[in-house]
């Protein structure tokens, strides 16, 4: 079954949070495991604090052009354990391909 464009939209911001949470926390490495464009990846970043789900980039000390992680700070109404407990589905349902 496909995805309307709002489950695909939602279940990319939980997957998403759900990586941040995995320590894929950079614009780059969320690139690489889900294979989506950088802005997309940007876009969805920002797009988490429309599910109350708060996101913040943490510089890595003495670093320069903005590298560091992501975390998640709150994850507001969003239920982190079901998330885990389904990430795996909510992959699939992307078409996501599997962390290495």
């Amino acid at each position: 079954m496909a995805l309307s464009k709002t489950q695909s939209s939602f279940y990319r911001r939980l997957y998403l949070a759900h990586l941040i949470e995995c320590g894929v926390a950079s614009v780059p490495a969320i690139v690489a495991a889900t294979g989506m464009p950088r802005r997309t990846a940007q876009d969805t970043l920002k797009a988490l604090e429309e599910l109350d789900i708060r996101c913040e980039f943490k510089p890595t000390p003495g670093e320069r052009h903005n590298s560091g992680q992501y975390e998640i700070a709150d994850w507001g109404p969003i239920d982190r354990a079901w998330v885990a407990q389904h990430a795996e589905r909510i992959r699939l349902a992307l078409d996501y391909p599997a962390l290495a």
